[in-house]
This record gives C-alpha cells, structure tokens and sequence, in this order.
C-alpha cells in the first residue's frame, strides 16, 4: 500500500478558532490567543484544547486512513481509568465507524484540590481501512474529552478541502455542550442538531466554564457565524460564582459584545437543562465519592436563595427576563427544559447527577434541531 502523507492546516482542520504548531504536532485551539493570555483557569486552559467539534475534512477516493495524534488522557486519582476518547468518522455524512488511540501523555487529576500530576507517553495511531472506493467526503471528528495534536495524515490517495457553502453555526456552553455523556464526538447534541440542520458547527462548549468570562464573549463577537447560541447558567450554580444581584447585568453585557460585531444574527440564549441536584438548591457543586463511583451533589442552603443565591429555577427566570427586555427581535429564548425536563430524567436519569447520557444527547439534538431549524425555527434558512 502506497501512502500519501498531508500536511495538516486551515483548509483540512474544521471547527477549531486557531491552530498552533507545537513540537509534539498541530494543536487545534477553540479560544484564541487573546482570550487565553487573559484566561487563569487551569480548567478552562485544558477545555479549549479537547477538541469537541473540532473535525478533519477532505474529499477523497483513498481506501484507507491513518492519523497519527498526540493526545493527553485525563484521568482521577483513586477511580479507575476513563475510557479512551473517540474518533468518529463519517463518510458523505454519514457513520462510517469509530476509533480510539493508544500512548499520549497521562494527567491525573485530583478532584478535591485541583492538583494534577502529568506522566508523558509516545504518540498513536487511528486507523480507519477497508473504506469504500471511489471519490467520498470525510470527515474525522476528534475526541471531544482529550487534547489532541495532530501529527500526521496519511492516505492512499490525494486529498481535497471541502468546499464551504454552508451557514456556520457558533455555539457555547458548559461540559454537556462540549459533549460529556456522549457516545462520540460525532454524537453530542450540538453536533447532532448541525447535522440534521445541515449547517456547520463550532463548538464553544467548555467543560466547567460558561461563566460568561468577557474574554470568551470577545471571541464569540470576533468569530464569523452566520447563528450563535449561548447555553448559560449550569456552570454559574455550581460554581458558586454570583449572586443574582450580579448575574443578570453579567448576561446583559456578555450579550452587548457578541452584539457588538454581530448586531442582527440570529442570536439564542439556552437556559440549563434539568438537573435536580441544583433546582433549588444552590452551589457549590462538589465531587462525592461515596458510592464508589463518581458523582455530583450540590452543598448551598436553599434558604440562601432568599439573600440573591442562585439555583436553576432562577437562573431561568432571569434569563428569560433578560431576552425579554432587550427588545431584540433576532435574539430569543430557549427553555432548557424543552431539551431535557423531567420526563428525559425519568427516562433517562443523569448518571453522575449532573451530566446525561448518550441517548439524551442525541434526544435534545433532535429537538433541537426540529425547534430552532425547523419550519417558523429562529435559525430557519
């Protein structure tokens, strides 16, 4: 078999706001360089390079592939291993398999002081064979929960960029928009509603960090999109962040930047999907191991409510009370609760008490889909 080996830039990586070329391959970032000098959030400095919507895109007749990437695993110190991040492909759009890799670098978080150790390994390989002949558009969507550096493509046949004729959809949200619970990459909810939509994705989804930090709203303003959507108020609760005195002017000026560079594009505002822990009662959100397994429980004294803290219940509220008095007649309000309520939990409970699971994810993309894209929808073509 004969190989064709493809440098890696702009025109074959989709989905991503820069690439930096590092000694270890090509590093897709989804913050720019001037938000992350001004970000000092460990977290947040690992989300934006997991790649979630992150995808190489080529037009092809190679019956093979091979990627060669550099990932870094996270882990938890006492639990045992996480599964190994997915690589969905998806051939003339539709699934043409999956993949992981092995080696890459190991951090091991732990969860109760922040602390984090790196053990550092070789760089693996994804190989996808026995595709079907003839010219056909791939894509290969990258782990949404391990960084990733690129290393080398390698075909059996020349490749192509894809020609972009589509609308671009920008979104941003807490860890279930960048894709925890999901099957694969290829399976969040905001890639499934890109799909059924027929738009392009990119995905600001940041594990732990919607916290309406101004330099993410800066990036959403400079970032060209046709429809932007902001899902707000999960990661606020459970961060414990503000109070609602706080919270309401805090959305009101992330919405005037993104306004700023974008005054008439359609414009979303999510509110947080049913979580029952934090319905009433506020954060902080903390990890509890009691079980064995790891999961969620929220630590605030619903009485607090009372003196401005915050619980879902009013976060949906004010949000919704904040589209409402902007008088825009391009932004609008989307219940949280409509993507997943109290029939999906039933359904469906949330298997760490805060994130849901891979048949929820692809349930709220379709609804999504239908109720923001469909006939009437505000993201309508």
């Amino acid at each position: 078999m004969q190989w064709i080996t493809t440098e890696l830039g702009e025109e074959f990586v989709l989905g991503a706001l820069e690439l930096e070329r590092t000694p270890q391959g090509l590093l897709p970032h989804r913050l720019t360089a001037r938000a992350r000098a001004q970000n000092t959030d460990s977290r947040l400095a690992m989300a934006e390079t997991q790649p979630s919507g992150v995808r190489l895109a080529f037009r092809t007749e190679s019956t093979a592939i091979e990627l060669d990437t550099h990932r870094a695993k996270v882990g938890y110190a006492g639990m045992p291993p996480l599964p190994d991040g997915v690589y969905d492909l998806v051939l003339n759009g539709r699934p043409g398999g999956s993949a992981t890799v092995s080696g890459g670098d190991e951090l091991i978080l732990d969860m109760m002081t922040g602390e984090g150790e790196t053990r550092p390994g070789p760089p693996g390989t994804v190989q996808f064979s026995d595709l079907p002949s003839g010219s056909k558009d791939v894509e290969i969507w990258l782990p949404y929960n391990e960084t990733t550096r690129l290393v080398a493509l390698r075909t059996t046949a020349p490749i192509s960029p894809l020609p972009r004729a589509r609308r671009v959809w920008l979104h941003h949200g807490s860890s279930i928009s960048q894709g925890t619970g999901a099957a694969g990459p290829a399976r969040t909810w905001p890639v499934l509603a890109a799909a059924a939509a027929g738009v392009d994705l990119v995905n600001l989804g940041f594990g732990g960090s919607a916290l309406l930090d101004p330099f993410t709203a800066r990036a959403l303003r400079d970032t060209p999109a046709d429809l932007i959507s902001v899902k707000l108020g999960i990661n606020v609760v459970n961060a414990d962040l503000m109070r609602l005195r706080a919270f309401g002017p805090a959305v009101h000026g992330f919405l005037d930047t993104i306004r700023e560079g974008r005054p008439d594009v359609p414009l979303a505002v999510i509110s947080p999907w049913l979580c029952p822990i934090h319905e009433d009662t506020p954060g902080p959100g903390t990890p509890d191991f009691s079980t064995g397994t790891l999961r969620f429980k929220a630590t605030g004294d619903p009485a607090a409510v009372a003196e401005g803290k915050l619980t879902l219940k009013v976060i949906r509220e004010e949000l919704a009370r904040v589209v409402r008095d902007r008088e825009d007649p391009a932004l609008h309000y989307v219940d949280g609760l409509s993507l997943y309520g109290e029939e999906d939990f039933a359904a469906h409970p949330l298997p760490d008490s805060l994130h849901p699971d891979a048949a929820a994810h692809r349930s709220a993309g379709e609804r999504f889909a239908k109720q923001l894209f469909g006939d009437g929808g505000p993201f309508a073509s």
